[in-house]
């Protein structure tokens, strides 16, 4: 699902009607930016260097993805953080306002399942036994770690994950689950990875999942749980090269941003921070314990953002294991 962009000349002048200046837009010198609290490590390393660079004012909110997505189909902010693809009721949304999007990957991530770290057993889960633990079906069943694998011992699980405007929630359900949002309900839930982290780490029993950066963040307090993909697949903790190479899956996945595309097209400011992130970003990425794009990828992701085209890749929900290049490549 795509949006055509209206032809850059029909653009213009629709700006130009709104704006009885050429020097509105170049006025308007503040970037808001708000969505995913996974992709704002990045996005907020990346403001810090920009503002010194440029003097320009950058606002990074943290709402979530849906939550971002929200404000960004409304026409509030400028760039909205993902941590999943746009879905078809946000294009709806931002096509029934006029808000036309470009998106871009920025880096890659891995959804880290952890533990508390007295939690001597469940070093490793296979996808089956995530699935037991939080698929719809377990709430207020599935309340003890024997009932999840019988070699476990009969003691309380807590859980702790992402709140339903998170896009790391919608990723993880769709990754485990099978289906995006499918989830028991019966967990402590927060937008904020920082209440998850104090959750897991205060409770023996505790199990949560969240971005790789907030792991390693604080695998001093907690443990990352090695996952197996399938029967006859190793266990497989995350890590930049287990990221890289593929090996680390289903949880690792690329992060997004996502701008409006009048705001990259006509106003200097917005056009030159996506610039600097694209190309000077690379470095605050690793900084961030986030996995860069393969440099041809990175390329690709540039000479996409440069011809200004519109859409997404997606067919409105998440797709797991796509590949950068072809993913461009379908936005015609």
């Amino acid at each position: 699902m795509q949006f055509k962009l209206v032809q850059t000349l029909s653009v213009a002048a629709v700006v130009a009607a709104a704006f009885s200046s050429p020097a509105a837009f170049a006025s308007e010198k503040i970037i808001k930016i708000d969505g995913s609290s996974t992709v704002y490590p990045v996005t907020e390393a990346v403001a810090e260097e920009f503002q010194k660079a440029t003097k320009t004012k950058v606002t990074v909110g943290i709402s979530g993805t849906g939550g971002g997505f929200k404000k960004f189909c409304r026409g509030e902010t400028d760039i909205s953080g993902a941590s999943r693809p746009i879905l078809q009721k946000e294009i709806d949304e931002c096509k029934a306002n006029g808000v036309q999007f470009i998106e871009l990957p920025v880096a890659f991530d891995a959804i880290t399942v952890v533990i508390n770290k007295k939690n001597s057993f469940a070093k490793k889960m296979t996808v089956a036994e995530l699935k037991k633990l939080w698929e719809p079906a377990a709430q207020g069943k599935v309340k003890t770690w024997k009932q999840v694998n019988p070699a476990w011992p009969d003691s309380p699980v807590a859980l702790f994950g992402p709140g339903a405007d998170s896009g790391t929630f919608d990723y993880f359900t769709e990754a485990i689950v099978g289906k995006s949002k499918s989830s028991r309900g019966d967990f402590t839930a927060s937008e904020d990875d920082n209440v998850l982290v104090r959750g897991v780490a205060g409770n023996e029993g505790g199990l949560g999942y969240f971005g790789y950066a907030y792991y390693e963040e604080n695998k001093d307090t907690l443990d990352a749980v090695a996952v197996i993909e399938k029967e006859g697949k190793p266990a497989v903790l995350p890590s930049k090269q287990t990221i890289e190479d593929g090996t680390y899956q289903p949880l690792a996945r690329p992060i997004f941003i996502y701008v409006n595309a009048t705001s990259g097209a006509f106003k200097p400011h917005v056009k030159a921070f996506v610039d600097f992130y694209l190309e000077k970003g690379r470095p605050l990425i690793e900084e961030v314990k986030y996995v860069p794009l393969p440099e041809n990828d990175q390329k690709a992701v540039i000479a996409h953002w440069k011809a200004l085209k519109p859409g997404t890749g997606f067919g409105g929900h998440a797709e797991i294991g796509v590949k950068i290049q072809d993913l461009l490549s379908r936005i015609k």
